[in-house]
């Protein structure tokens, strides 16, 4: 499949709807994605991307349909990740002289991947390459997501192509954003912000404000994964920079595993305090052992506080709750609260163990925390239902 965006640019990637999940099982893709490569025609032809591995020889093949494969004058690697790199092996065993161009960690990265010294150039930000009538201006895009990544800006079209940045693990046939169903794009893009860029917001800032004042037209984003942006292409501009300023919605979610039904109790029952003390708040409850790992870190980006409940066991958490606050831990949330509770038979470490993980992810924690002995009785939800007015009349 394959299909012209303009004239002279056409969109030669792959359409994986069977993909459930990415970076090996670490992130849930429920719709779908995309592997966005671009063919560049013209008076120099230019290659942006390839795409992941386990479709090289289609993507080959598909590619000769389009273009004399060696009248392709430069490829242009974004990013060495190999769900963009992974065809560039069968490629090059085509075109072997083909120049690449990436970042100096791009090189790097890509001789670690697939161990060849191919045809690099390094570029820099600011650095131009002359296609004819227009220009490619690169732009390194350290940690957005990798310390490779660059975006490119096609003069003329006034097109950027950035790569991971702005897109989403999202499989369309439409392939434009005012095509596709919005809430499906933007609950897509949330997620894929919210998983993978929540570290590097601070970058992402920075970046975008760069980019801006480059004071360069942005008729569309082209991005490597999901939908392309043409219309109104800065609405996702506008959306990262409004994510990366430690974002918050008017949310609390609580996310808890239970043994024996006790913790479940005690969560249901803290949140029915908090709708109490504060009706206007939006209240969500994630079992973590039955829940989507992704889709809670997308429910904790948008919380304004968290409030994390586990049973004790052998003095420690269920592992559902530790897996949990480990990927909390890692993304680095800012300016956001939180609280733990939790039921026990014996020991009762489990609420120590979560408010001292929650402090480490950076949290403010806005209690001590609540453990409950055994079953919660009529006394023990009423501490639990206390618990909850009091912290939602201090969000």
């Amino acid at each position: 499949m394959s299909f012209k965006i303009n004239d002279s640019i056409t969109w030669v990637g792959k359409i994986d709807w069977e993909l459930q999940t990415f970076h090996g099982d670490e992130y849930s893709t429920h719709r779908g994605t995309s592997y966005n490569s671009y063919l560049i025609r013209g008076e120099k032809n230019v290659l942006i991307d390839t795409i992941w591995r386990p479709y090289a020889g289609e993507f080959v093949e598909n590619l000769k349909k389009e273009i004399d494969i060696k009248s392709i004058d430069y490829i242009i690697a974004n990013h060495a990740e190999v769900d963009h790199s992974g065809a560039l092996p069968e490629l090059m065993k085509e075109i072997p002289d083909t120049p690449i161009y990436c970042t100096k960690n791009g090189i790097k990265s890509l001789k670690g991947h697939y161990h060849k010294d191919w045809n690099f150039k390094e570029i820099k930000t600011g650095d131009k390459l002359n296609i004819g009538s227009r220009d490619l201006i690169f732009i390194e895009a350290r940690m957005l997501h990798w310390p490779d990544s660059m975006f490119c800006y096609l003069t003329g079209d006034n097109i950027l192509f950035s790569n991971d940045a702005f897109g989403q693990h999202y499989a369309s046939e439409l392939m434009y954003n005012d095509l596709v169903d919005q809430g499906e794009l933007y609950q897509e893009a949330i997620k894929y912000y919210a998983n993978i860029l929540t570290p590097f917001s601070k970058l992402v800032e920075n970046k975008i404000k760069e980019v801006v004042s480059l004071n360069v037209p942005v008729s569309m984003i082209c991005t490597s994964h999901g939908v392309i942006w043409r219309d109104n292409p800065l609405q996702i501009i506008n959306k990262y920079m409004e994510w990366a300023n430690n974002y918050q919605e008017n949310q609390v979610t609580l996310l808890y595993d239970t043994m024996w039904d006790a913790t479940k109790k005690m969560a249901e029952a803290i949140a029915e305090g908090i709708k109490a003390a504060n009706p206007k708040v939006n209240i969500k409850l994630y079992n973590t052992s039955k829940s989507d790992k992704n889709d809670i870190i997308t429910e904790v980006f948008k919380s304004k506080l968290i409030l994390v409940g586990s049973s004790t066991i052998n003095k420690g958490i269920l592992h559902s709750v530790a897996g949990s606050l480990e990927q909390i831990k890692g993304l680095g949330f800012k300016g956001k609260k939180a609280a733990a509770f939790g039921s026990y038979g014996w020991s009762g470490e489990s609420v120590a163990i979560i408010n001292e993980e929650l402090k480490k992810a950076g949290f403010e924690m806005l209690d001590e925390g609540l453990r409950l002995e055994w079953q919660p009785d009529k006394e023990g939800l009423e501490r639990c239902l206390e618990l909850g007015k009091r912290l939602g009349a201090n969000i």
